[in-house]
């Protein structure tokens, strides 16, 4: 499904949903998205492994990258960059915006 650039904020969780030091899957449009709380600042990148397809809320936190639960692939939370033995297809990247305790998300 493609996602058009100029599209609306749309709500997708709250605050409470994603604690300090936490990943949460969501649906945007359709999108599988993993939103990531480090320290109060939101990240949200396409939640679905390049490698081999684990949802990438299965892993773990490591600053400010991802590492997926299946082989160990890494995914950088800023940019979206996937290394492996070798570099992966990037995840897209989303812009996060928190209202009171929603948070929105919208493709970059």
């Amino acid at each position: 499904m493609y996602l058009d650039i100029d599209q609306e904020f749309v709500k997708v969780a709250s605050t409470e949903d994603v604690p300090n030091g936490s990943m949460k899957t969501v649906d945007l449009d359709g999108q599988q998205v993993v939103l990531a709380n480090l320290d109060g600042k939101y990240y949200a990148i396409g939640a679905i492994c390049k490698h081999e397809e684990w949802d990438l809320s299965e892993g773990t936190i490591e600053g400010e990258k991802i590492t997926c639960a299946g082989h160990g692939a890494e995914w950088d939370l800023k940019t979206g960059k996937g290394t492996y033995v070798e570099p992966l297809s990037n995840e897209p990247v989303y812009e996060v915006k928190i209202e009171s305790s929603d948070i929105y998300l919208k493709p970059k």
